[in-house]
């Protein structure tokens, strides 16, 4: 029994040895991985593990320290963990050695012995008696101990409090005398140390008596000792110059003052708190000091110390500055010194309240910044802690206030909002006094919510953003959650609501309102929500409503202002008028709704502006009171000088004064306000103008007699003349502000003309306001009229003179009027376009001249002049179109900003095309059609872009009003078609797209035009004219062969739509046309006339070749498209009676062929009969030369290189460019087979074949001529031919497939052209299945080619067939499988892997074929797998892999007789260099699984003999060997008679699950373990064999396998494994170079604990 106890000892410390051996390993890693190991070992055996590191350290007594603390740190968490079982034996040897260690040295060597400590500090968790009697020893009276041995104390009287303090009295009566021993920094800090926790221990041990062992422990049983070593601390240390030394007496006084003696205390705070102030004046660092200060403080308040009093003020005057000095919130102590400086504060505030209050209030008139942004935080401090004590001072401390108030700086700003917050809290604000810090907090709020632009780089600075925030928030909160604010809120905030400088806060301000408002409507108090006899300040209903409703006016501004102040209205009803409550309440919440469905981008203005003035009007209707109405109206008036530098607000606030001025009866009061309104109005700002005006034209609605009357008045006023008068002593401004008067005037007339009633107003608009206006507006100088240059005066008589012009236009008597100054009107207009620069746009008064304009038109009577019709229509015209391109680019302008820029001009434009069509609807006859185009002419043709775009734009939208317009009621001749569509169809192929849209529609709303005049109904549809819309889509892209086709497409249309009559006025004005300065035109007018000469072909037949050359020379002179559309046509004409000549003299151009060249090709593809003669005579140019010569490379001694023949590649060439063209189609379907063949073989025999050498810097030069050639590369050829061979083919499903897959790429590299043709027959049996028949046929002769190459290119053809069904639905199987099989003798050794891989296909191509030709299937694989001409087993490969493949549909009958020999004879490659080979042998030996059944055992045997293998290869460096170890195992699993690992195989195993392979090799041990222990040692040995792997993941997985197997292993079944071999090797490989492996072997090692 003793012996095989003491056996697992010693084996335990054998590992335990090596581990700690491996401790010297450099890598950190390493040393982390033994100390886990040594950690798993102590789990297990914790006593053994122990003794071990004890007998390991005393024997290693010269071990280097940094070795020796990884074992004392796995010490001390074994012990640690198993503190509750050690025996105390074991423990007594681990206290001895810790102590020796942590003694051993006399110097301090930290890392070490600190180890040692830690593994004392764990062994006293349960053993603090033997760990004390050991310690002890060492700790004697009248020596000095070692600086660990009282750090160990220190650290055990925190971890075991209640076995510690019972020691402490003892300790401390040796440790004292050793005090005045210590000479050396460290160990006086680590005495302090000890002091200061054993201070803690003992306040926690007197904390919690009721648990303590020994309850009669008192605090005056340590206070004597503690007091002695205080003196030697204070008295003697503290003044070392060392700083260290200086914050640790600190630390330790602190704790150290609640344990004194009280007497003796307060016998030494006259000394002691000055001694600590001193030391902030040399520490940077604070915390520790404030800390030990607060501790002091709290101990001298808890004794009732009187010296406290003497000390006050140096405590005030020292304390202070720490917390005005700010705290970095990146430097946490910082912030920890201000949380202990301000608990003093608290502690000393307490004692002396009026003391601390009289040293702070003053501090507040501090000039320093700081120093007052700190006095406000000890307040905030103060108030918040010490309620009790400061309730008496409440008044003092308001009153205090009145400076910081006043104070401009954000940081004072924001501390004082803190403490309004503070104050809030504990009542103050109840307090006279407490309104003015409400209204600071409001002010606050007010603040501009963007920040200052000019910042002082100050790293603690606030924004007044963050002001404004801290701001908003606050005064949310006191209003909402503290209760006691109410009364002190309501209704005292609504004074903040209506003066204007509070703009900014009115969001937070109507959200508190409406809160307080709410709850005490929860109280019953709606009826006297407001009592104005108890509050005289309050703003009246009248002055509410007016703020509210104007502010939500622009509801987005100010955080979304508009909501809060409607709902803020809403709750307000019944204070404003008792009979708004029913309107309001269903009014106010669809306007809330409407702003919060939009956003401020996308919210119409105008929209929302008329829902509130709609609501004012509804408002007045319901009150229906006017005494309450003129109040109302009155108070309106008195806000309006207060919205100054608010333009919107005010101009909106104009519009509400007309809306509620027009709900008043009282016609005095009406004048009056009038009145007033224009006396006070700032003329000079346009808001202002406008908004007046506005509410001049709303008040006219219901009092147009005392508007117009007001407005005459004023003019003739005294008010009016002085204005005048004292602007002219001004002389530079005078003229300004008498112009800007006079425009508000003459605009006020325009809102009046507007908005009044049409019955009354236009009897009046000639006689009064006309008049008027141009009195305004003619200023005469000794009696002649002066025009004026002001610019607001101009804009505003337009402006006035459209919208009296619209006032007519919308009279319900408009048919009756007579304007009688029409032309007067409409002339004034045109000298005010013809003012305007037409080098840009800078004004809009082109664009609102021409909307007046066109309303002027619009008035039916008197009809205007010719001349003056004209010359309307030119100058307007030559205004806008003239105008530079890019508006929107121009410099100056409007503010210079470009996007308003283009707005305008878009605008311009509009206003263009709107009069234009205004004047055409007086004329809507083929002659009214005929002038307007007499004038846009000049401008369609113009040879400016910009000038054509917007010419033929304003055209389109004409002839599409003439359209829409048009009624016909006798058919009549459209007498100028012709000219208008010779005019317009040129332009469908203007350079400019916008052009060639608008020309189509020019077209064809001209065409419909026509057969209206032919007599066709309005609503008749035709389909031709119809199919020019489809074809706009093709002009949106500048495409010549789309531009040509539909310029076709217009002429076919436009010819057999147009009358006979017609024709030839059409064709003289196309004619015309080809001279047009835009050469696209010019070239749409060739593509119209062509069809005139198709006619023409048989007169050229004799000077084929002449002309031939002539076209070929014209098509270089001039690079026109329809030059060389009108050359196509030609060559294609003349190849059609002469083929042979044609293409001799074609295939005599230079190479590589021109542009010009291979156009004229492309010409032969047009008609398939003979497209198709015409490839038979260059297929049989190709086959008819030998493809390349043989050419001897005198610089490379004796090699050869090929060079490409002339003829054959000229005649590829020529095959590509005919079958580039589309019209080839049907010939290229005809002889789809030749083509195909010939054109592969061309590819394979250009491999690596060389252009002449006269020909490569021919190439070159073209190259350098045009940017991006055609290859005239030999190889590159053939296959771009190939590839548009198919796409002709209608295979085009084939080019795609082969592209995708890079198969065109690979056909022309010499290495990969086999893989290339795979991917081209993958292709043509999976889209062009029927076209292989022939294909095929017409390969098989050339099997037996002279050429490697073509046999290469046909046998890889043909082995990817075999991949298909397709070979055997088309009876082709056999013959291409015995094709392949007479290949495996061939000489060319790619020749013989190809055809192995053919036959592999057939497993996946044709699978019920393969057992039906099995036998011969195998042993073709075996063969090919005993290739004697294989150096570097690629055909083996290959044979391995096809194998694998067909392995699933071969007899077992066939199989059974090679199983074993095929498993045995793939073995070797499973470790193989080359990755190919693993993978293939690894997946074949997968699936050699499935058959054997019949033999089980024997195969058995080899699945075990492959299992390290497979699963260490889990982990092999590359993915596709990854994939075939888990396709390996997964199929064995089902054959090791293991149902658990067969699952975990199954479900871990997946291709498409991630593999944790630590915890996946775990449970296969386990599992192995449970199934097959007797393998145990099998597995090891094999796993030793990977010790050596080349790959480092290998070998760090052989012994994690070799671990986990020990780990899950029985105890019977240990003794198979043999451990001095085990143990050598894993020696060995713990010196691996690669620290992973070393970490894994050290892993391995703590586990062997098992099988010892």
């Amino acid at each position: 029994m003793m012996e095989s106890r003491i056996k697992p000892c010693l084996s335990c410390s054998g590992l335990a040895t090596t581990l700690m051996d491996a401790t010297t390993d450099k890598d950190p890693l390493v040393q982390e991985q033994i100390y886990n190991a040594l950690c798993y070992l102590g789990e297990s055996e914790p006593e053994e593990i122990l003794h071990s590191c004890d007998e390991y350290l005393r024997q290693h007594d010269k071990l280097a320290y940094p070795h020796r603390v990884i074992i004392l740190k796995a010490m001390e968490t074994v012990v640690k963990n198993n503190i509750a079982s050690l025996d105390k034996s074991t423990a007594k040897v681990v206290i001895f050695l810790a102590s020796n260690e942590m003694t051993k040295s006399k110097e301090v060597i930290r890392e070490w012995q600190q180890a040692a400590s830690s593994v004392l500090v764990a062994v006293g968790q349960r053993f603090i008696n033997k760990v004390m009697e050991e310690v002890l020893t060492k700790f004697q009276p009248g020596i000095l101990p070692h600086y660990f041995i009282v750090q160990t104390f220190a650290n055990l009287s925190v971890s075991n409090v209640f076995g510690m303090v019972p020691f402490l009295n003892s300790i401390l009566g040796t440790m004292l005398p050793m005090l005045g021993m210590a000479k050396q920094d460290h160990m006086k800090s680590v005495f302090c140390y000890a002091l200061q926790h054993f201070s803690e221990s003992i306040q926690e041990y007197l904390a919690n008596l009721d648990k303590a062992p020994d309850p009669t422990v008192r605090k005056d049983t340590f206070s004597n000792e503690i007091f002695s070593a205080y003196e030697v601390l204070f008295n003697s240390w503290l003044q070392h110059r060392e700083a260290k030394l200086r914050l640790a007496v600190v630390e330790a006084v602190g704790p150290m003052s609640y344990l004194m003696p009280s007497e003796k205390l307060e016998e030494q705070l006259p000394k002691l708190i000055p001694g600590i102030l001193a030391l902030y004046k040399k520490h940077a660092e604070a915390f520790y000091i404030s800390k030990s200060l607060c501790q002091i403080l709290e101990a001298s308040v808890n004794i009732g110390s009187r010296s406290l009093d003497v000390q006050l003020d140096a405590l005030l005057g020292t304390l202070h500055p720490q917390i005005c000095a700010p705290a970095d919130p990146s430097v946490p102590l910082t912030v920890k010194n201000h949380t202990e400086v301000l608990r003093c504060f608290t502690v000393l505030a307490c004692s002396f309240p009026d003391r601390v209050l009289a040293f702070l209030l003053p501090k507040l008139e501090s000039s320093n910044e700081r120093t007052r942004v700190g006095t406000l935080l000890i307040m905030r401090q103060i108030i918040n802690s010490t309620p009790s004590q400061m309730e008496i001072k409440k008044p003092f401390i308001l009153s205090s206030m009145k400076l910081p108030l006043q104070d401009s700086n954000d940081k004072v700003k924001r501390a004082v909002v803190q403490v309004i917050s503070a104050m809030a809290h504990h009542g103050y604000l109840e307090q006279p006094g407490g309104e003015a810090m409400m209204e600071y907090l409001v002010r606050q709020c007010a603040l501009p919510s963007e920040a200052p632009k000019k910042q002082t780089p100050d790293a603690d600075d606030l924004t007044s953003d963050s002001v404004q925030s801290i701001s908003v928030n606050t005064l949310f909160l006191l209003s909402t959650t503290v209760d006691r604010m109410n009364n002190v809120l309501w209704p005292y905030l609504l004074e903040f609501v209506t003066p204007i400088q509070f703009t900014n806060a009115l969001t937070p301000l109507c959200k508190s309102l409406m809160y307080l408002a709410m709850k005490k409507q929860e109280e019953g108090e709606n009826a006297s929500l407001i009592r104005y006899d108890l509050n005289g300040n309050l703003p009246s209903p009248y002055a509410l409503t007016t703020r509210l409703l104007v502010v939500s006016s622009q509801p987005y501004a100010g955080d979304c202002r508009g909501t809060a102040a409607l709902r803020l209205l809403s709750v307000l009803q019944y204070s404003v008028h008792p009979a708004l409550e029913q309107l309001w309440s269903k009014r106010v919440p669809s306007l809330v709704e409407h702003i919060e469905e939009n956003t401020e981008k996308c919210l119409c203005q105008k929209e929302w502006e008329e829902k509130l003035l709609l609501f004012l009007q509804e408002t007045l209707a319901a009150v229906s009171d006017n005494t309450w109405i003129c109040h109302f109206v009155t108070e309106m008036c008195r806000q309006l000088n207060s919205y100054n530098g608010f333009p919107l607000e005010k101009n909106f606030l104009y519009k509400c004064i007309g809306t509620t001025l027009g709900a008043c009866t009282s016609k005095d009061l009406v004048q009056k306000q009038l009145q007033e309104l224009l006396e006070t109005a700032r003329y000079h700002e346009e808001a202002e103008r406008e908004g007046l005006a506005s509410c001049f034209g709303i008040c006219a609605i219901n009092h147009l007699e005392e508007t117009l009357a007001k407005l005459e008045d004023f003019v003739r006023s005294d008010v009016f003349k002085k204005s005048v008068g004292l602007f002219s002593i001004f002389k530079d401004r005078s003229d300004n502000e008498v112009e800007k008067i006079k425009s508000t005037l003459i605009l006020c007339y325009g809102f009046v003309a507007v908005h009044a009633p049409k019955e009354l107003v236009l009897s009046r608009i000639e006689a009064d306001i006309l008049k008027n206006i141009f009195q305004y507006f003619n200023t005469k100088v000794l009696g002649i009229k002066v025009e004026t240059k002001d610019l607001t005066l101009k804009l505003c008589l337009i402006r006035s003179i459209c919208m009296i012009s619209q006032a007519i236009y919308n009279g319900g008597k408009c048919g009756d009027f007579v304007f009688s100054r029409k032309a007067e009107l409409v002339a004034q207009m045109v000298e005010f376009i013809k003012a305007e620069p037409l080098d840009a746009m800078r004004t809009p008064v082109r664009q609102r001249a021409m909307v007046t304009c066109t309303y002027l038109v619009s008035v039916l009577e008197p009809h205007l002049s010719d001349p003056d019709r004209t010359e309307l229509i030119d100058t307007c015209l030559a205004s806008v179109l003239a105008l530079p391109p890019d508006p929107g680019q121009e410099r100056d302008g409007i503010g210079g900003d470009a996007p308003h820029k283009e707005i305008l001009y878009g605008d311009t434009l509009s206003a263009l095309k709107d009069l234009l069509k205004s004047l055409l609807q007086r004329n809507l006859t083929p002659h009214g059609l005929q002038d307007m185009f007499a004038h846009l002419g000049p401008w369609i043709k113009s040879n400016k872009e910009q000038e054509r775009q917007r010419a033929v734009e304003v055209s389109a939208a004409l002839l599409d009003f003439y359209l829409g317009k048009l009624n016909v009621s006798t058919v009549i001749p459209f007498y100028n078609l012709g000219v208008l569509i010779a005019l317009f169809s040129p332009r469908c192929s203007d350079s400019l797209a916008s052009v060639r849209q608008h020309a189509v529609d020019c077209v064809y709303c001209l065409l419909y035009i026509q057969l209206c005049y032919e007599g066709f109904a309005r609503d008749h549809t035709d389909e031709m004219v119809e199919g020019l819309k489809a074809l706009k889509k093709g002009l949106e892209e500048p495409d010549f062969t789309v531009l040509f086709h539909t310029c076709h497409n217009i002429a076919m249309v436009v010819g057999k739509r147009v009358p006979p009559d017609q024709l030839m006025s059409l064709l003289l004005a196309m004619f015309e046309g080809l001279a047009d300065p835009d050469k696209n035109c010019s070239r749409a007018a060739t593509v119209m006339i062509n069809s005139l000469l198709k006619e023409r072909g048989s007169v050229l037949q004799e000077k084929v070749p002449d002309i031939m050359s002539i076209i070929h020379s014209k098509l270089q002179e001039v690079d026109e498209e329809h030059v060389r559309k009108a050359a196509q046509q030609t060559v294609y004409i003349l190849a059609s009676q002469h083929k042979s000549v044609v293409v001799s003299s074609l295939l005599g151009s230079a190479l590589p062929f021109d542009s010009h060249t291979c156009a004229m090709w492309r010409s032969l593809a047009a008609e398939p009969t003979l497209t198709s003669q015409i490839l038979e005579q260059l297929l049989e140019k190709v086959n008819r030369d030998v493809p390349y010569k043989e050419s001897k490379c005198f610089l490379l001694g004796s090699g050869s290189e090929r060079i490409a023949t002339p003829l054959p590649l000229a005649a590829t060439c020529a095959l590509y460019e005919i079958m580039s063209a589309p019209e080839s189609g049907a010939a290229v379907l005809g002889l789809y087979a030749p083509l195909f063949v010939t054109l592969l073989l061309r590819v394979s025999c250009t491999v690596g074949v060389q252009l002449p050498k006269s020909l490569q810097s021919r190439e070159r030069r073209s190259s350098s001529l045009s940017p991006a050639p055609r290859s005239l590369h030999p190889c590159s050829c053939a296959v771009e031919t190939l590839k548009v061979m198919l796409a002709r083919g209608g295979s085009e499903a084939v080019t795609r497939a082969v592209g995708s897959a890079g198969g065109w790429d690979l056909m022309a590299s010499p290495e990969r052209h086999h893989d290339g043709i795979a991917v081209l027959a993958g292709a043509m049996a999976r889209h062009a299945g029927p076209r292989l028949p022939l294909i095929v046929k017409n390969l098989v002769p050339t099997l037996s080619s002279v050429f490697d190459s073509q046999r290469i290119t046909t046998t890889a053809f043909f082995a990817e067939l075999l991949n298909s069904n397709v070979v055997n639905d088309l009876m082709l199987l056999e013959t291409v499988m015995d094709n392949m099989t007479g290949r495996q003798k061939d000489p060319c050794m790619l020749v013989r892997m190809l055809a192995l891989r053919g036959l592999g296909n057939i497993s996946s191509g044709s699978p019920e074929k393969v057992r039906k030709h099995g036998a011969k299937l195998l042993a073709s694989m075996v063969n090919g797998m005993d290739d004697k001409d294989d150096p570097h087993n690629l055909v083996a490969l290959e044979a391995m892999s096809s194998l694998s493949k067909l392995l699933d549909h071969l007899e077992e009958r066939d199989i059974q007789s090679m199983l074993l020999h095929i498993a045995i004879r793939i073995r070797p490659f499973f470790d193989s260099e080359q990755p190919g080979l693993r993978q293939s042998s690894i997946v074949l030996f997968g699936n050699l699984t499935k058959f054997s059944e019949d033999d089980c055992e024997a195969f058995f045997e080899q699945i075990l003999n492959g299992l390290v293998t497979l699963l260490l290869h889990l982990q092999d460096p590359k993915p596709e060997v990854v994939k075939a170890c888990k396709f390996a195992l997964r199929m064995c699993g089902p054959n090791m008679g293991c149902e658990g690992l067969c699952d975990m195989f199954l479900n871990h195993l997946r291709e498409d699950r991630s593999l944790h392979y630590g915890e996946f090799m775990n449970n296969v041990c386990k599992h192995l373990m449970q199934s097959y222990p007797e393998m145990l040692n099998r597995l090891i040995l094999t796993n030793l064999f990977y010790f050596k792997s080349n790959w480092v993941d290998i070998r760090a997985a052989a012994p994690m396998f070799i671990g986990f197997l020990v780990l899950h292993v029985d105890e019977d079944h240990c003794q198979q494994v043999d451990l001095d071999q085990l143990i050598s090797a894993l020696n060995l490989l713990l010196k691996d170079p690669v620290p992973a492996v070393r970490m894994k072997v050290a892993e391995t090692l703590g586990r062997l604990v098992r099988i010892l």
